[in-house]
């Protein structure tokens, strides 16, 4: 969901099963007034980060409130940061190694709060939006997290 209202400072939230663009996001938080954007591209990487297990591949799934949640997260980042624009959106499906998994972007008047805001959004994401990873790893194995 992409707002075209300027004043709005979440200008693009969604969650989809399709491939996610560097440019759309990049975009979406265009903004004169910014002195600073930034730009965090979570991908798909070839292990684990907590076992180091060799990861073949990885499906997201989501809860149906997920955007709903998406859009409360952001809001209490631009109530709590001066952002000017703000942009998130997380990949569902079935995802290979390499392939983006979720991108967000902040911009701000300067480049401190650029970075924190994106630190914040990109941290309450994946702790309170209702998206769940589900590992395979080469061994046959698999898992669940953030469950």
């Amino acid at each position: 969901m992409a707002s075209t209202d300027r004043s709005d400072p979440i200008r693009l939230l969604a969650v989809r099963d399709t491939p996610l663009s560097l440019d759309e996001v990049f975009a979406a938080v265009g903004d004169d007034a910014a002195g600073g954007s930034t730009l965090f591209v979570g991908t798909v990487r070839d292990h684990d980060g907590t076992s180091g297990a060799a990861v073949t591949g990885l499906s997201y799934s989501a809860h149906p409130s997920a955007e709903e949640e998406l859009r409360r997260v952001a809001e209490k980042v631009a109530a709590d940061f001066p952002v000017r624009a703000l942009a998130a959106v997380h990949r569902v499906g079935d995802l290979r190694v390499g392939d983006l998994a979720v991108i967000v972007a902040v911009s701000c008047p300067h480049r401190g709060e650029a970075f924190a805001a994106s630190r914040r959004l990109i941290d309450d994401l994946k702790s309170e939006v209702p998206i769940w990873k589900h590992q395979t790893f080469d061994d046959g194995t698999e898992e669940w997290v953030g469950c």
